[in-house]
């Protein structure tokens, strides 16, 4: 099932809705706002979105607002703190990802200006272009979290079905064409 599918579903926990109709496919041009998906998709490994979704606020505190250079910084107190932490999924491996990831953006952002422009420097690749770039660049970034990531944020084309409604208004087809 499609997600846009599941959320027209009844049985959808509503945090899924705003987050369909609002954010996922569209274009993201922030670097934090693509870091904060990044985290999350991460951090989704093995859980279910709805998790995710519902601890994104504890996540925005926890993790410094997703302000990249904060949490390229964090040291082993801070992964213990965020391990005692019940506002996020706290798990040794994808919070050490964060710290590593962070020091990687950095890096990409002095290299090429930003992530978002990184990321443009790849447009057109296909998944498993995108897959090896990213499993070579980055931490925990498996083909899904890879997938998942691209099209929430408008770099791989199929975030919607053609009959929802979010379809025809969502400007995500923009970053995915060639």
């Amino acid at each position: 099932m499609s997600y846009c599918a599941a959320v027209r579903s009844p049985n959808i926990d509503p945090c899924h809705i705003p987050y369909h109709d609002t954010e996922y496919g569209f274009p993201v041009f922030s670097d934090t706002d693509l870091f904060e998906r990044l985290l999350l998709e991460i951090n989704q490994a093995g859980l279910s979105w709805t998790t995710v979704l519902k601890k994104r606020a504890g996540f925005r505190e926890a993790y410094a607002q997703f302000h990249i250079p904060t949490i390229a910084a964090f040291n082993a107190d801070d992964h213990a703190r965020l391990m005692a932490d019940p506002g996020i999924i706290r798990n040794r491996l994808k919070i050490q990802a964060a710290t590593q990831n962070a020091q990687v953006v950095l890096e990409l952002i002095r290299r090429h200006g930003s992530f978002v422009e990184w990321l443009h420097l790849h447009r057109g690749s296909d998944l498993t272009a995108w897959t090896k770039l990213f499993r070579k660049t980055f931490t925990f970034t498996g083909g899904e979290i890879v997938r998942e990531f691209l099209m929430s944020t408008g770099y791989l084309p199929g975030a919607h079905d053609p009959d929802c409604p979010i379809y025809l208004v969502s400007p995500g087809k923009i970053l995915c064409s060639s």
